[in-house]
């Protein structure tokens, strides 16, 4: 069976998607690092639809 291959998020570099691999899906400890940095600073943010705050579900 051929390895799975994918780019490394921070730096594209190809890496093996396997269980080997402690830091999939990036190629090493550094650019793991590098990527929570940029998530801690708020570089990246998940989409959220605006509410009015309230959370429906909590009333009942």
């Amino acid at each position: 069976m051929p390895e799975k291959k994918v780019a490394c998020p921070t730096c594209g570099k190809k890496v093996v998607w396997s269980p080997e691999n402690p830091w999939r899906p990036f190629c090493s400890e550094r650019c793991k690092m590098i990527d929570l940095g940029e998530w801690a600073a708020g570089k990246f943010k998940i989409p959220m639809e605006e509410s009015d705050g309230l959370d429906e579900t909590l009333g009942e």
